[in-house]
C-alpha cells in the first residue's frame, strides 16, 4: 500500500468522485438542451451547471461517505471485499 488508506475510505472517495463526474456529464449535456427547448440561450447554462455541481458534489460526497462509513450496508460491502 502506497498511502495506507483504509479500504472503506478509499471506496467512499472513489465512488463519490465517480458519481460527481457522472452527474456532471449528464447535467452538462442535458441542461443546454433543456434551456434551448424553453427558448433561453443555452450559453447561460455554464454558470448554472457550475453551481448545481458544486452543491451536488458536496451532497453526493456526504451521502456516499455516510453510506460506506457509517451504515451496515458499508460494513457488509467492505466485509465482502476483504473477506
Amino acid at each position: 500500500m502506497l498511502f495506507k488508506v483504509p479500504l472503506p475510505e478509499t471506496l467512499a472517495i472513489t465512488l463519490s468522485l465517480f458519481s460527481i463526474v457522472f452527474f456532471s456529464i449528464i447535467f452538462g449535456a442535458t441542461l443546454p438542451l433543456l434551456l434551448k427547448s424553453l427558448g433561453v440561450d443555452p450559453a447561460h447554462s455554464s454558470t448554472s451547471i457550475q453551481v448545481i455541481m458544486d452543491i451536488l458534489g458536496v451532497v453526493l460526497t456526504v451521502v456516499v461517505s455516510t453510506l460506506f462509513l457509517d451504515s451496515p450496508f458499508g460494513e457488509a460491502v467492505v466485509y465482502r471485499l476483504v473477506g
